[in-house]
């Protein structure tokens, strides 16, 4: 099927986005929708109706490369002309051996093969309205809270990752650039910012940390300068894909001055020294115990989300308790699970000892339900505590919000009701009074709720 849907003269050709994967590309379909709508091109919410539609695909692991197919097949059926775009894209043989008939593919971040490819299958409208699209660009997240993308690529090896092979080494975007796009959201409504990467903690290695000069002051291009000029702006700013590099130590000052929000998204993924070593994870893995308790020790507040994978191939039943045991005394805020994926062409694919399914689900199951207990007994700690509150939905009768221990679409909720003047974007002071394992209930103290 390749239905061709010329624009008619004199109508914004319309393009339909279907954006797949992590907020890193949510990033670059929100860069790709501002160029069309500074080209003049209007955005369709669904399949009928569009010229084309554009797929931004994700490959991270197979069941995401199936994921991108389905959603690549679904488009054609429904609509018949598909550009692809995304990390899937970076093997575009694996595309046109199932899908023969896409109009293109091009592989991720690249936004000017998009961009022509676009303009190759539906031509550009003659009048493009540049002044229509505001300095901050076409964002998909909701208007209070924004991603922060720093940097490009990973240079790690981890074994059981291929985001290198899709999106290649780091690339820092100098932090000039990202200052100047920090303060380009807070003018159109931003209250949070959350900074995002592939290796956070790395930003800036690739360039030397090159100074640049931002509002007549000098910053490196470097994580703590980074952070320092983004504290000073007075948004939430969350950090996520924090490496644990021992220079990470030095922004915890600024959580405690609350310049930073007190969040750390680590993905420390496992705590055994023999599994860890068979992952290739960068940076020191030792004596993550005492900068844990020296970082609350510091931030008192401090919430701390990881993300673990259980069933990696050699993992023991010693070295499954050993993270275990590392969760019972770590108490990790906010922690995801994942049963090891054998993912093609990763490292990892090729190491003896691959452990059964049913061994991986019986560890998931005992480290989540570990996990729930943690959690459960960290969020019955803030009942009766008064905390900020970032609102991100209100109906005039109730609202649902986040602590600042809570990143949005991946963390818990707070719900309060009877509350008419909560605004999307509001942050307020509310008493919690109740939670389970992941949502916490508040009232606004002064408030006229019953």
């Amino acid at each position: 099927m390749n239905t061709e849907q010329a624009p008619i003269r004199g109508v914004a050709p319309k393009i339909g986005i279907v954006s797949l994967g992590c907020p890193k590309a949510l990033v670059d379909s929100e860069r790709i929708i501002t160029r069309l709508r500074a080209e003049g091109y209007e955005i369709s919410g669904e399949y009928k109706g569009a010229n084309l539609v554009l797929v931004n695909t994700c490959a991270f692991l197979d069941s995401a490369r199936d994921e991108s197919l389905e959603a690549i097949g679904e488009a054609l059926e429904e609509n018949g002309r598909v550009i692809v775009t995304g990390c899937l894209g970076a093997e575009p043989e694996v595309i046109e051996a199932q899908y023969s008939n896409v109009l293109a593919v091009t592989g991720p971040a690249q936004y000017e093969q998009v961009m022509d490819a676009v303009h190759k299958h539906c031509p550009q409208p003659p009048n493009a309205f540049q002044s229509l699209v505001p300095e901050s660009g076409i964002r998909l997240t909701p208007r209070h809270y924004a991603y922060l993308k720093i940097s490009e690529g990973c240079s790690n090896r981890c074994s059981f990752c291929i985001i290198p092979s899709l999106r290649g080494d780091l690339a820092s975007r100098p932090i000039d650039q990202v200052l100047r796009e920090a303060e380009q959201l807070q003018k159109a409504g931003v209250n949070e910012l959350l900074v995002i990467s592939q290796d956070t903690s790395a930003y800036g290695m690739d360039i030397k940390y090159e100074p640049r000069t931002w509002k007549d002051k000098e910053y490196e291009t470097r994580f703590l300068d980074l952070c320092q000029g983004l504290g000073d702006m007075g948004m939430w700013t969350r950090l996520h894909y924090v490496y644990p590099y021992p220079h990470v130590d030095k922004v915890i000052p600024l959580m405690a001055e609350g310049k930073i929000l007190p969040y750390l998204d680590i993905p420390f993924q496992h705590a055994s020294p023999n599994v860890l070593r068979n992952m290739k994870r960068p940076a020191k893995q030792d004596k993550v115990l005492e900068r844990i308790k020296q970082w609350r020790i510091d931030v008192p507040d401090i919430a701390i989300r990881s993300t673990f994978i259980v069933g990696f191939p050699g993992e023991t039943d010693e070295d499954f308790e050993m993270l275990m045991d590392f969760m019972r005394e770590a108490k990790i805020d906010r922690a995801g699970c994942f049963k090891y994926e054998d993912v093609k062409g990763a490292v990892s694919h090729d190491l003896p000892n691959h452990v059964p399914e049913e061994v991986k689900e019986e560890r998931w199951h005992r480290f989540m339900q570990l996990q729930q207990d943690i959690s459960h007994e960290r969020s019955e700690a803030q009942i009766g505590r008064v905390l900020d509150i970032i609102i991100d939905d209100s109906n005039g009768e109730a609202a649902v919000g986040r602590t600042k221990a809570d990143a949005p679409e991946i963390d818990g909720l707070v719900h309060l009701e009877n509350y008419p003047d909560l605004e999307v974007g509001d942050i307020v002071k509310a008493e919690i009074t109740d939670a389970n394992c992941y949502d916490l209930w508040a009232k606004v103290p002064g408030s006229n709720s019953n």
